[in-house]
């Protein structure tokens, strides 16, 4: 089984960055949905078998981000994510973005289920609520984690 918080490698490239090789806020929310797709396949629910077998997509409905360091061209950054709740018909999650330890982002995103052929809200099947709601943890909040472990 995968740990509770996970954890996905992510490298900075040229083309996540400004002319001042800083990377471009928008890019942050791309690095945060790969790390939440990727923490779905670790689980064994990929997108892809959550749309075929359960007729389920997840959609981002509302997002809190704080941007607290920028992350820089080669970079080498941390992606994390945690399950905080798993309700009916949404699951919120924390993420944040790391780069050797150094705290840069951390954000919690709701996402919805949503049907996959027609977009409309529904309840997360049982079985997959079943073996969704135990990944729950409970995390101290980043604002109480001192910068760079002081």
């Amino acid at each position: 089984m995968a740990e509770p918080v996970f954890s996905w490698p992510t490298r900075v490239y040229w083309e996540d960055t400004d002319a001042g090789g800083v990377v471009y806020h928008a890019q942050y929310l791309a690095f945060l949905e790969r790390a939440r797709s990727e923490w779905l396949r670790a689980h064994g629910k990929g997108q892809e078998v959550l749309r075929r077998d359960h007729d389920l997509v997840f959609a981002v409905r509302a997002m809190q981000v704080d941007f607290r360091l920028p992350a820089r061209l080669d970079d080498l950054l941390d992606v994390s994510v945690a399950l905080l709740q798993c309700r009916r018909a949404s699951l919120v999650l924390a993420q944040a973005i790391r780069r050797d330890g150094a705290l840069l982002l951390d954000a919690q995103v709701r996402v919805a289920a949503l049907g996959a052929g027609d977009f409309r809200p529904r309840a997360i099947p049982g079985a997959l609520y079943a073996e969704l709601k135990p990944l729950e943890v409970t995390l101290q909040q980043p604002d109480a984690i001192p910068p760079d472990g002081a």
